[in-house]
């Protein structure tokens, strides 16, 4: 279990649901907050939930995949491993999204709370996040070393979040700016 945080100190929308990865399908305030072992155990249910959603999808799709529960940076996260499973991923992982909202979705109808769930079918997510990760260091070594904003291409919440991650790790600071579908994020030189 990870312990590290899922604040992002350099986001300019704290307070709203896109870079949380709640794209806007369960509403922010039907959240009921945690602490503690509270939460460890909500988050342990919700990925029991999930699996059990999850295996009954690959069971009706006739597909082969172990499934794998964790509990990361305050959420809960279920993988897919094992298996050749490209058609759950699709182009550009655009399938792999909507598993994870109906995934969601299926842990509030259990719940009765918003999940913010992640799910990675045959290590997708987990490539995406290095190679996302290496953009974001590597757009920080430019901006330190030109000292000029540069602004990426549009990406979903989830890969801005990672990037603001690398280059809020570099020392820089980053924003995200433009509106769905088309945010992107600008790394800014130190103050």
């Amino acid at each position: 279990m990870s312990t590290e945080t899922d604040v992002d100190e350099t986001m300019t929308e704290q307070t709203g649901n896109e870079e949380t990865g709640n794209e806007g399908n369960v509403p922010e305030e039907e959240a009921t907050p945690a602490t503690g072992g509270d939460l460890v155990a909500r988050l342990e249910r919700e990925g029991d939930i999930a699996a059990d959603y999850l295996e009954e999808l690959l069971d009706i799709a006739d597909l082969d995949g172990d499934l794998d529960m964790d509990v990361e940076a305050d959420r809960a996260a279920v993988s897919i491993v094992g298996a050749e499973l490209t058609q759950l991923v699709g182009q550009d992982g655009k399938v792999l999204e909507a598993l994870q909202e109906l995934t969601r979705l299926a842990v509030y109808r259990e719940t009765g709370e918003r999940s913010r769930l992640m799910l990675d079918i045959s290590g997708f997510r987990a490539d995406k996040r290095s190679r996302l990760t290496k953009i974001g260091e590597d757009t920080a070594a430019e901006v330190k070393a030109s000292g000029e904003p540069v602004s990426l291409d549009p990406m979903t919440p989830f890969e801005r979040k990672i990037v603001h991650d690398a280059v809020a790790a570099a020392g820089l600071r980053s924003e995200s700016e433009g509106v769905e579908p088309r945010r992107y994020v600008v790394v800014l030189p130190a103050d």
